[in-house]
């Protein structure tokens, strides 16, 4: 009876011992599990912190390119990379034990990229309407650089046809002769080479025809100047501008675009041997002249 009740006794302690070792053997394999979890879970968070990390500081670097190459939307672009420094601050202090918060921060960033990718798309744009801008002011330019050729070409053109017709439009004097007579008491005029016999200066000379010169009453004024640099005749005087003209006498006419004729007999006495100079001027312009001598 004794041995029967020890024996039974003796089965279920092993019994029980085989159920405890068991419990015993799945706690173990339980709690590595968790651990083994636990670390994944860790190295998962760690990774993804790192990866927000790296996204945001490539994120700032292409912000700060931007905004050193091209100065527009510069305010806007500073502030966002502001906001990507203060997120990358954030995510620096967190811990990479706080899974929630660096889901969170990592939300914040792809929404903040996404603002970001937005301007910069605006910024492109921008650059090309300004290239397509500049490309039409280069046109613009180059072809007022050619309208302002063919104008300053006109003018030159202008120009010249305007001297050339003003040119073209001053009356030519033409044929002065001079010489010096003895005249007698009868009027009869002998011609001569001698100062002491001359008392008369016989002067002439012609306006030329010119069909596009302007007609109208004309005075030409004519100066003989003796051997002895004094003028003969009248003696008057007339300015013309800075000019001053001393002439031996004037004649007007009536220019109707025809050839005329105008002769002077200008009286002398007591002039002396030598070479005579005679100007013909309109204003004061010298349009012919010659000379003669006496002996």
């Amino acid at each position: 009876m004794d041995t029967t009740s020890t024996k039974n006794n003796s089965n279920g302690l092993k019994a029980i011992i085989a159920i405890l070792s068991l419990l015993l053997i799945g706690s173990l394999v339980y709690m590595y599990k968790l651990t083994e979890d636990a670390t994944t879970s860790l190295s998962l968070v760690k990774s993804e912190k790192e990866a927000v990390m790296r996204d945001l500081a490539l994120t700032k670097q292409t912000l700060e390119e931007t905004i050193a190459s091209n100065s527009t939307m510069s305010e806007e672009l500073m502030a966002e990379r502001d906001k990507v420094q203060q997120l990358m601050a954030e995510l620096e202090k967190t811990k990479s034990t706080d899974a929630s918060a660096i889901v969170r921060i990592k939300g914040d960033a792809q929404n903040l990229k996404a603002k970001i990718n937005d301007l910069l798309r605006q910024i492109e744009g921008l650059k090309k309407e300004n290239a397509s801008l500049s490309t039409k002011v280069d046109s613009t330019s180059t072809e007022l650089k050619k309208a302002k050729v063919v104008n300053d070409t006109l003018i030159s053109r202008n120009d010249y046809l305007a001297k050339t017709v003003e040119k073209g439009s001053k009356l030519s004097v033409v044929n002065l002769q001079t010489s010096a007579v003895k005249q007698k008491s009868n009027g009869k005029q002998i011609a001569t080479d001698k100062a002491s016999r001359a008392n008369i200066l016989k002067i002439s000379f012609t306006i030329a025809e010119n069909q596009i010169a302007k007609s109208g009453d004309k005075t030409y004024y004519v100066q003989i100047i003796d051997s002895k640099n004094n003028v003969l005749g009248d003696k008057k005087m007339e300015t013309f501008g800075e000019k001053v003209l001393t002439y031996s006498f004037a004649s007007s006419i009536r220019y109707e675009n025809k050839t005329v004729k105008i002769e002077k007999d200008l009286p002398v006495s007591e002039i002396t041997e030598g070479t005579f100079f005679v100007n013909v001027f309109d204003k004061g312009e010298l349009v012919s002249k010659n000379s003669f001598t006496l002996k």
